[in-house]
């Protein structure tokens, strides 16, 4: 039954990564810990390697089908990477009860950012009808979701998809589009510190990567189809859920040793 709702679990987070370009781990991370009592060290790499084999199962099709930014995504993904290995490395001297605060604040960020940051009116229809802009931001921007990607589990996504959107003045579905292209080498960079402590349960990360695979698969084929709009409102009351018990959690663990 557990390997069953496992699957269950990631096929939720792989739809939802798929079509909002997030990888999964916003919602697996939390879900993991929350429902299955797995704890923080070991969901974080499970969640990671989702986020690989979300972006495997989803970014084919948008790169068949034109909506990744290919050129973006290699500009972008160096930044990423270099900030996935310093944040694997400062993971193994963070309290996970620490990183627990940091996930839900950095939660609670997405979901409010989801529901007040409107979106451009009018959007380009094709990748032939933009040009991306400030670099700067974006390559800074990158490093830093690259390290939340090792810290906390997420991909980067949540981070790279409005900082592409609303910094680069991308279209949002090309963002997800190309977020998804670039997740999945963050997550492999992240996730190999991980391995190497001894933190990576494959009983644990099998079930989830077979539903995580399904759920990706068919989130790549609803997102051109469903309003972006509509999705991110219902995935933001969801994550301030999460938002608030992962905070729980987290100042539980903290608040004794501050008592000391």
């Amino acid at each position: 039954m557990t390997v069953l709702l496992l699957m269950i679990a990631g096929g939720l987070a792989g739809s939802l990564g798929a079509m909002l370009g997030i990888g999964g781990g916003i919602v697996l991370v939390p879900a993991l810990v929350l429902l299955f009592d797995i704890p923080l060290e070991e969901a974080v790499p499970a969640s990671l390697m989702c986020v690989v084999a979300n972006s495997c199962a989803a970014a084919a099709g948008y790169v068949h089908n034109r909506l990744s930014d290919i050129r973006l995504g290699l500009t972008l993904e160096l930044s990423t990477v270099l900030g996935a290995i310093a944040g694997g490395l400062v993971a193994a001297m963070v309290a996970p009860a620490m990183v627990a605060v940091v996930f839900g604040l950095f939660t609670l960020y997405v979901a409010l950012q989801m529901l007040l940051v409107r979106a451009p009116r009018q959007e380009p229809a094709t990748l032939d009808d933009y040009a991306p802009t400030n670099y700067p931001l974006g390559i800074s921007g990158s490093f830093v979701a690259g390290g939340l990607s090792a810290l906390l589990g997420v991909g980067g996504g949540p981070l790279k998809v409005p900082l592409m959107s609303y910094g680069m003045r991308v279209p949002f579905k090309v963002a997800s589009a190309t977020s998804n292209l670039m997740i999945g080498v963050t997550g492999a960079a992240s996730v190999a510190a991980y391995a190497l402590r001894g933190h990576l349960k494959l009983a644990l990360v099998s079930p989830l990567v077979v539903g995580v695979l399904g759920g990706a698969y068919v989130g790549s084929m609803l997102m051109p189809k469903v309003p972006t709009s509509v999705l991110k409102k219902l995935f933001a009351l969801v994550l301030l859920v999460v938002a608030s018990q992962m905070l729980w959690k987290g100042g539980a663990g903290l608040w004794p040793n501050m008592l000391k």
